[in-house]
């Protein structure tokens, strides 16, 4: 007799669906359907059925809001497996769990893919196209891929509340950012100033501070003197902005220069006129070039403050297209770089050229369109960070009424008084060190899809408004920054500005989970919003996620070709597999590797789990099957058991998935399959049925546990074992009480 033989009973009692090898493929979607069908993703719908109580505790989330330019990434996958880990975990501790799905408009992204479209197939730009048409196009184009994102999600195993379902442009968000324009504006808090900006030329919009991405280029230092008998030579690596130059700086103890200070001189540059006034700096560094730094105020965010600071004039001299504006007739009108070639060979000619030196140089990109910013003098709109405002109702501990305070130093108050944790902890010493260097925040895009700037003109009166205030008022053109929408998202998405039942109960939320890179472009604009409109913190935790890249340690790229999709490896292996692959060994803040072969080795363990809950059922008469424990309270298997829940429910509260998630594969597949089970076997391939039963009952018991601990983690395959047990408590294992 083969060993297979031996072990069968006399009777297989396991229902007829495990008789077949799992197959994520032919149940995940039955499975998803049926989950949203029962309306237990909705908390209210949960109470009303009465799998939560009424007067449970909350715990909400948000859904960092994917961009409308696209499909999900192996990045987001990660983020929805380690976002749905918590909210079923959480559910199935008996809390009334929200999780709000949503989707960002993502303006300059999505208003840029799309005009690159329209040129590619018509060669129009969006002038050519007018701008209702262009926004017609825009929206057709973020509905399409708004689609395929929730189907997307779906597919992973989401449990989002979709009667909830925000999204960054819709009207309801529409009526919150002009709400928080107003009351932010009534504060003093915006203003509209010409100052300088960082230009995209290529997107024809500014962009933020951290929407730039520096890249280490090789690149020239020229040491030159303006003209013969100017005293000082200057190092840039810029000669063509000194076109616009005002000043010369130095350090005030430099001796070479001290005499100067306080003189003008007055000259011609490359066909331009100029005057600079040497002035002395702190700042500078004397043992850079040659001490001295010309100071051009229009092309510099340094040499721009140095301006504020000495009254220097500002002198643009570079469009809005990176082209030159003045000089002579072979500079006018030329692109930037060519400028410059012109420039350093008549520096040559006229011997003003001191060296030339090759150096590696921090050049900013625009993340979007990859074109190499240039810093230019703009009319736009700002947030002013260190202007106090008087708060009226605070909910932030340690914060009173009537108190002052400014924007900067309300956002490192929520997060040293710890009532914002940042894990991993490490990035506190980040967070501090972007806000000690925030400058004003510029909110306007020169762009047409998004909010448009909710402020009219005409003449010098200006007013905030909604809608025209009459005959002869003029919209301002702009759109905000998309950062200034998806900064009220924690609130917007529970109905602010109304006071909504579901702002009294679900805000502050309690985790937002989003990548490492984004701490600045999204979670401290949030604690800023939240801070000043409802003077309370956005949300308690953050657990901030690392980067997938492929099993070399490599980012992924279409270039290196080493991408991995997740919708390929679901498809194929099934959404727990892919799930776990993205959890286990994904510490807070730490970059994950990932290969197709992890994920294979976790579509094992769903069939082995599949397989063990076969053996059990098998040998298990359903008119015997019982879940009241009493007779099983020395057990010591059931005690394994309750130790692992201890663990794991442990290492859930302390946000280390990674640690609970392993620690389950391990129990599952070493302890309870390999040696719990086998160790079963002798009593159950024996003759006495009153034994055999008893043992069968206890596996029972211990997989009906196994499941409920394994179901954040892996829920299709734990639902679908759940929903074919011959006896349960619940109608789905999602709402089961842990």
């Amino acid at each position: 007799m083969t060993e297979e033989k031996r072990t069968q009973p006399q009777k297989d009692f396991a229902p007829e669906i495990f008789k077949s090898p799992y197959n994520p493929q032919e149940n995940e979607q039955e499975i998803y359907k049926s989950w949203e069908e029962s309306g237990y993703f909705n908390p209210d719908v949960c109470v009303e059925k009465g799998v939560c109580d009424k007067n449970a505790e909350s715990f909400s989330m948000i859904l960092p809001p994917p961009n409308v330019t696209g499909t999900l990434h192996m990045g987001h996958a990660a983020m929805i497996a380690i976002e749905d880990t918590l909210v079923r975990f959480h559910r199935l501790k008996g809390k009334k769990t929200l999780w709000i799905p949503g989707t960002d408009h993502a303006a300059i992204a999505t208003q840029s893919k799309v005009e690159k479209e329209i040129y590619k197939k018509e060669k129009k730009t969006r002038h050519d196209l007018g701008r209702e048409e262009l926004l017609k196009r825009v929206r057709e184009f973020a509905q399409n891929s708004h689609d395929t994102i929730i189907k997307q999600l779906k597919g992973t195993g989401a449990s989002l509340d979709w009667s909830r379902e925000a999204f960054t442009l819709d009207e309801t968000r529409h009526k919150a950012v002009f709400e928080a324009f107003k009351k932010m504006f009534d504060a003093g808090l915006l203003y509209r100033k010409e100052r300088i900006v960082n230009w995209d030329p290529k997107g024809q919009t500014t962009i933020s501070d951290d929407e730039i991405v520096h890249q280490e280029r090789e690149a020239k230092l020229y040491t030159f003197k303006y003209w013969a008998d100017f005293p000082i030579s200057i190092s840039t690596t810029r000669p063509e902005t000194k076109l616009g130059d005002t000043a010369v700086a130095v350090h005030p103890e430099d001796e070479r220069y001290k005499e100067y200070i306080g003189k003008e001189f007055s000259g011609n540059f490359m066909g331009a006129d100029i005057t600079v006034r040497i002035i002395a700096d702190e700042n500078v560094d004397p043992d850079f070039g040659t001490g001295a730094l010309g100071v051009t105020p229009a092309h510099s965010h340094i040499d721009y403050e140095m301006a504020q600071k000495h009254n220097l004039p500002l002198k643009q001299v570079i469009n809005e297209y990176a082209k030159m504006m003045i000089g002579d007739e072979d500079i006018v009108g030329k692109k930037t770089t060519v400028a410059r070639e012109i420039i350093v060979e008549k520096l040559k000619e006229q011997g003003l050229l001191e060296k030339e030196e090759d150096i590696v140089q921090n050049v900013s990109t625009a993340e979007r369109t990859g074109a190499v910013v240039e810093p230019l003098p703009k009319l736009q709109w700002w947030v002013d960070t260190e202007k106090e405002f008087e708060l009226q109702n605070p909910k932030i501990e340690g914060l009173k009424k009537g108190q002052k305070i400014t924007l900067k130093e309300l956002m490192r108050h929520v997060v040293e008084s710890g009532q914002i944790k940042i894990m991993p902890d490490r990035f506190n010493k980040t967070y501090y060190q972007w806000i000690d260097n925030l400058r004003p925040w510029c909110i306007s895009r020169q762009i047409w899809y998004g909010h448009r700037i909710p402020v009219w003109y005409k003449g010098d009166e200006l007013k905030v408004s909604l809608e025209s205030p009459g005959e002869g008022w003029v919209q301002d053109e702009d759109t905000l920054d998309t950062w200034f929408s998806s900064g009220l998202w924690t609130f917007s998405t529970l109905g602010w500005p109304e006071q909504t039942e579901d702002l009294k109960n679900y805000h502050p939320t309690d985790v937002l989970e989003t990548g490492y890179d984004i701490l600045f472009f999204w979670v401290a604009r949030m604690i800023l919003m939240s801070g000043f409109l409802l003077e309370d913190i956005p949300f308690r935790n953050v657990y901030l996620h690392g980067l997938v890249r492929d099993e070399k340690g490599r980012k992924m790229s279409k270039s290196l070709g080493n991408i991995i999709d997740p919708l390929d490896m679901a498809n194929k292996y099934g959404a727990d597999a892919t799930r776990m692959s993205l959890i286990v060994g994904a510490q807070p803040g730490n970059d994950i590797k990932l290969s197709e072969h992890k994920i294979k080795g976790y579509k094992h363990f769903s069939n082995k789990l599949w397989n063990v809950a076969r053996f059990v059922l098998m040998y298990l008469d359903p008119e015997h099957i019982t879940l009241d424990r009493s007779k099983y309270k020395d057990s010591e298997i059931l005690k394994e058991v309750a130790e692992l829940r201890g663990y794991v429910d442990e290492h859930m509260q302390k946000f280390r998935l990674d640690l609970a998630a392993e620690k389950l594969y391990h129990f599952i597949w070493d302890r309870f399959a390999a040696e719990i089970i086998e160790e079963s076997k002798a009593v159950l391939q024996g003759d006495d049925d009153k034994a055999r039963q008893a043992k069968a009952q206890e596996l029972y018991l211990a997989l009906y546990d196994l499941l409920k601990l394994l179901h954040p983690f892996m829920p299709f395959v734990t639902e679908l074992i759940y929903q074919n047990l011959p006896k349960k408590e619940k109608d789905f294992l999602m709402v089961e009480t842990y």
